[in-house]
């Protein structure tokens, strides 16, 4: 028989909400512990801001990245103790740093400490209000290069953010420019081009001051090799090394995030469940998006855990 290979994957910026993982941490001491731990790390009151809200303070990038880093590698903690356990793993963008807790590369401790670093950088790289992102549905990927091209030889930047699934990649840039390769998308056939509620223009070179800051910071951070192979936002190759890692973090910063070509490389590894944990169903639907042949599921409370682990005697786990 064929073992069951399977991925766990993380959620990136824009699925954080108020009360996110409350269920669990309710029901479950070590669960919550890791809310704990956060609170104490980060000398914040991060727990409240996640469970109680408001939303716009949980949605500050320095409070939204560390809250979904805490209630990823919770969720995971607690499959991986119900005996699911990933053969992969990969983050869509700030989810990266959920992956490589999970992957033994980073304490969670460490890796708390580093994502709201990594917000503070991104908040004072671009003042709120300066950048924008928005995504672009039903345009060709090469086209919309072109357009970015175009509008940034005008000296407004603009670039793509994240290549999500086929038909859905996002941009990022000046607001200005993003504006106006929005009007350009559409004039070339775009179906649609939303702009996203997000605090900054991520993955874009306005970043570069960010991924500077996040360079010195991380010198001495204590970065291991990878237990469970983990899957590069930015190459779409298995990470490695500690000094790939390294240079993934930074690079991540002002790059494209290869969402779809992450999945691929996944699905040509032999992965065939591919199980998100934290809020929200966003990779869930890209992965199918990409490819409806495999299973995918969100773990997000109880209701949602009990469904994976009930699903997992199922799948095979020898070869």
């Amino acid at each position: 028989m064929i073992m069951t290979k399977i991925a766990f994957i993380f959620p990136g910026q824009g699925s954080q909400s108020v009360g996110m993982g409350a269920e669990l941490v309710a029901s479950d001491e070590n669960s919550k512990q890791f809310y704990i731990r956060a609170d104490e790390v980060l000398k914040l009151p991060l727990s409240d801001y996640m469970l109680n809200g408001p939303q716009e303070t949980l949605t500050l990038t320095y409070h939204a990245q560390p809250a979904l880093l805490t209630t990823s590698v919770m969720i995971a903690n607690k499959l991986i103790a119900a005996g699911v356990t990933p053969h992969y793993t990969a983050g869509h963008s700030l989810g990266e740093y959920s992956a490589f807790v999970i992957s033994d590369v980073l304490t969670f401790e460490d890796a708390v400490q580093t994502v709201h670093k990594r917000g503070v950088y991104m908040d004072e790289a671009v003042p709120a209000g300066q950048g924008a992102m928005a995504a672009i549905l039903a345009l060709d990927g090469d086209q919309l290069k072109v357009i970015c091209e175009q509008v940034s030889n005008t000296g407004e930047v603009v670039q793509i953010a994240n290549f999500n699934c086929p038909g859905q990649i996002v941009i990022s840039g000046t607001k200005q420019g993003v504006d106006t390769a929005c009007s350009l998308a559409k004039e070339a056939g775009a179906k649609r081009a939303l702009p996203l509620v997000v605090s900054g223009p991520f993955h874009s070179a306005l970043m570069q001051q960010a991924a500077d800051n996040l360079a010195t910071s991380i010198k001495t951070l204590d970065i291991k090799a990878p237990k469970i192979p983990v899957v590069s936002n930015v190459t779409s190759e298995i990470l490695t090394t500690p000094e790939a890692i390294r240079q993934e973090m930074v690079a991540q910063v002002t790059s494209s995030v290869q969402w779809e070509q992450n999945v691929q490389k996944l699905i040509a590894e032999g992965v065939s469940v591919f199980i998100e944990c934290g809020p929200g169903k966003v990779l869930s639907g890209l992965v199918k998006k990409i490819d409806r042949n495999v299973q995918t599921y969100c773990v997000s409370d109880e209701a949602s855990f009990a469904q994976v682990v009930e699903a997992s005697k199922e799948w095979t786990q020898w070869v």
